[in-house]
């Protein structure tokens, strides 16, 4: 079992900043082995991924936030970063953290990061 807990949303005004944060432990995690990401869900939409990081570190982003949001991790504090700039109104959603073991024998190791752990979410509200 992997359990994943959310930080640092908050309310700003657009074009504001902030960075959430994903702290992750359990006796199965492994930070290193890990794919881990971010998704959102904005009420009556259907939920999307944000961001990904593999388990080499490499980031991958929707188009919506490419240059504004960078997504990073911290493998010796076991804990997923989410810097957030420039936001914009329609960045308002929940958001919430996703982790599961990077599947290496498939093309895409990351692929079904939806089915992994979740994080309980953390409300980000952005005002025009």
């Amino acid at each position: 079992q992997v359990q994943l807990v959310e930080s640092g949303g908050g309310s700003v005004q657009a074009g504001g900043s902030l960075r959430l944060s994903c702290a992750a432990s359990g006796a199965t995690y492994s930070s290193s082995s890990y794919c881990m990401g971010w998704f959102r869900q904005a009420p009556g939409k259907e939920r999307e991924k944000v961001a990904v990081i593999d388990s080499v570190r490499r980031p991958t982003y929707t188009d919506s936030v490419k240059g504004r949001f960078t997504i990073s991790k911290d493998n010796a504090k076991n804990t997923l970063y989410l810097q957030m700039n420039n936001l914009k109104p329609e960045d308002t959603a929940m958001y919430f953290c996703a982790a599961r073991a990077a599947e290496t024998y498939l093309f895409a190791p990351c692929a079904r990061l939806a089915s992994g752990y979740w994080g309980q979410g953390t409300q980000v509200t952005v005002s025009s």
